[in-house]
């Protein structure tokens, strides 16, 4: 019975000529052996080819051939329906006693470290970081693509300052630590001389329209922090208001700071409200988050209420509406609310 197949033999041949300064002749070297290991289905093997060589590559400066030989790697992951899953995610080096395949364990870190190589010249990484996300999004259970992977692209970007293209990446990971290095980041952006509500808005609207209260809570909590420590003035009062939460899972107090600042104010009720709203029940749940946010963007933004009732003809109403018609269940519609100016010589105090 012949031996398993090894990657020895074709690294042998591969990565001296990376040493010997012949990128171009290791590059199809790589691809040679990979494609035939791929097709007889050594999937394991080719993987471990292509990872070492591009690695090796992008070492020696040659970005271009390792990024071709990382989309490589990423054709042979979709040829093998490599999955992507807590394991893959590494997680076996927390709990060491479970067992996974070795390939398995770093299909995900294999990504990221190539991806960190492949430095910030040109497209090459960009088109690394779009085929990897692409890959984790057909393979993975988060239609938008890992987590993981956007949590450590994200704080790729946050480190070089690149803070454009950092934010939707720390949004979409939606982890504890992401929302904290988004808050950092917005906080330094906003001391350019904007508001910082806004800024936070930018971090707590976006993560409760996702779901994520969890990550909204550890943003603004974080973002806050910065601020005061910055501006303690911004506190209308010196001792935070400590909030009854029933059903809270934390044994912490809840606290909430008045702020002069009626953003910040406002985003850290809405958190309340729709972490209250998931201590219900399922329906009512949704029922709650939906009412919440449709009032929102009512009140606040002048955006129209979805009509969101289970008898609605939803072509009746896109017709009626393209038409100008009114409501099509002939019911009257409930009057607009809008924002009473506050009084004058009401304060915080």
């Amino acid at each position: 019975m012949p031996p398993p197949p090894s990657s020895t033999k074709a690294l042998n041949a591969i990565l001296p000529l990376i040493a010997s300064g012949q990128p171009y002749e290791a590059h199809q070297k790589a691809r040679t052996f990979a494609s035939r290991y791929s097709k007889s289905g050594a999937y394991d093997v080719a993987i471990d080819v292509l990872y070492q060589s591009a690695t090796e590559l992008f070492k020696g400066g040659h970005l271009g051939s390792g990024t071709d030989l990382s989309q490589f790697l990423i054709e042979v992951y979709e040829l093998k329906d490599e999955k992507v899953t807590e394991e893959s995610r590494g997680l076996s080096s927390f709990f060491p006693d479970v067992e996974v395949a070795r390939s398995q364990l770093e299909s995900t870190a294999r990504l990221t470290q190539l991806i960190s190589l492949a430095g910030a010249e040109g497209t090459w990484r960009k088109t690394l970081i779009d085929r990897s996300i692409a890959w984790s999004a057909k393979y993975g259970q988060y239609a938008t693509g890992d987590p993981g992977l956007h949590g450590f692209i994200g704080d790729l970007f946050y480190k070089e300052q690149n803070f454009i293209v950092a934010e939707p990446h720390l949004l979409a990971s939606g982890s504890r630590d992401s929302a904290k290095t988004l808050a950092n980041m917005l906080f330094a952006w906003s001391r350019n001389g904007a508001e910082p509500s806004i800024y936070a808005s930018k971090g707590v609207i976006p993560y409760l329209l996702s779901g994520n209260i969890l990550a909204a809570r550890s943003f603004l909590s974080q973002f806050l922090s910065l601020l005061i420590s910055a501006r303690p003035s911004v506190l209308a009062t010196p001792n935070p208001v400590v909030l009854n939460s029933p059903g809270s899972e934390t044994t912490s107090p809840d606290e909430l700071f008045l702020t002069t600042e009626p953003v910040l104010n406002f985003l850290q009720l809405v958190i309340r409200t729709c972490q209250r709203a998931k201590n219900a029940g399922a329906q009512a749940k949704q029922a709650q988050e939906a009412w919440a946010l449709g009032e929102i963007g009512s009140l606040f933004f002048d955006l129209p209420i979805p009509r969101g009732s289970s008898n609605s003809n939803p072509l009746q109403d896109m017709m009626s509406s393209f038409l100008g018609g009114g409501r099509p269940s002939g019911a009257s519609a409930p009057p607009k609310r809008t924002l009473i100016p506050p009084m004058q010589g009401i304060t915080l105090d």
